[in-house]
């Protein structure tokens, strides 16, 4: 299929990867393969790429369009197994990590994932259609606080507590089972006069996918975990998209800095901080003004950047 979307901060996250031919890459959240594409055209022969997602469709689409690259290992899985994944493929460190955020260009592109709010589908918003849990789970399962607690936290959603209340009201009727239906208790919560951010149901959507996906809670040890993985010299590129995805990224960025922690009383540090490496980008990367116009999806992007260094002893 052809992906309507085009990859976010593309040329900033190539620059940023520092790609080295003979060198060895993994795109966490390959998706469209629109990053990957760009990578494996600067690798040569020797060179290898690891494209990892959760989403058997993507894998199978991102091999149709890199199908002339003879050097890339497709693998169906969750970045968040970072040190796994390259365990089994008898790897021990890499040369660069790209981690894209939040709903690929792919997921994005097939209407009927129930990932968007747009359209009338089935509410499921599974990267991996493997798993049980899907948003109709959350949506009609869901005790009502458990529902507004998400919607706050993950959406950073003002009218959480109302949404919360008028879905589990209107699932005492009947089950909630399409977007559509949704996003009309959405509109319906909100009063009319706060709808002029956006689409009404755009935070409400991002908050039950994340809850559906798991992408929060594992994220820091994710960031940590794929840092341990770097060669020296490598680079760690994460692109994400709300605050509390950036949040986290820039907290474990912090920590892997290994900044002393002790009191600035005592005259030698005991807190055994030992650096991981360095923050390349100082102020957050984010799209340039032409590329929010031709890309919407990037409005929110935002890039940070890691180097591993050679850790002390």
């Amino acid at each position: 299929m052809e992906f309507k979307h085009k990859p976010v901060l593309l040329a900033e996250c190539i620059s940023g990867l520092g790609i080295k031919p003979d060198g060895i890459y993994v795109d966490g959240t390959l998706g469209g393969a629109g990053h990957s594409l760009e990578i494996v055209k600067k690798l040569s022969s020797k060179g290898r790429l690891i494209g990892i997602d959760r989403d058997e469709d993507a894998l199978k689409a991102a091999k149709e369009k890199l199908k002339e690259f003879k050097n890339v290992t497709y693998i169906h899985d969750n970045h968040d197994n970072i040190k796994e994944i390259l365990k089994k493929l008898n790897i021990d460190k890499v040369d660069g990590i790209l981690l894209d955020l939040g709903v690929s260009s792919y997921q994005l592109d097939e209407r009927e994932r129930g990932f968007s709010y747009l359209g009338e589908n089935e509410l499921d918003m599974r990267m991996d259609r493997s798993q049980e849990l899907t948003a109709k789970d959350v949506v009609n399962n869901y005790k009502e606080e458990k529902l507004a607690k998400i919607i706050y936290d993950y959406g950073e959603e003002r009218y959480a507590r109302r949404i919360a209340r008028t879905i589990c009201e209107k699932r005492e009727e009947k089950p909630i089972e399409t977007t559509k239906e949704l996003v009309e208790i959405i509109e319906n919560s909100i009063p009319k006069s706060k709808q002029n951010d956006g689409h009404p149901a755009k935070r409400t959507f991002q908050a039950i996918r994340i809850e559906v996906n798991n992408e929060i809670k594992p994220l820091y040890d994710t960031i940590t975990n794929c840092i341990d993985c770097l060669n020296p010299g490598g680079r760690l590129c994460v692109i994400t998209f709300h605050s509390l995805e950036d949040r986290c990224v820039k907290f474990a960025f912090q920590d892997a800095i290994g900044k002393c922690t002790c009191p600035p009383d005592l005259p030698y540090c005991v807190c055994g901080a030992k650096s991981k490496g360095r923050i390349v980008t100082k102020k957050i990367t984010v799209a340039s003004k032409k590329e929010k116009e031709e890309n919407p999806r990037s409005k929110s992007a935002k890039l940070r950047i890691f180097e591993k260094i050679e850790e002390t002893k």
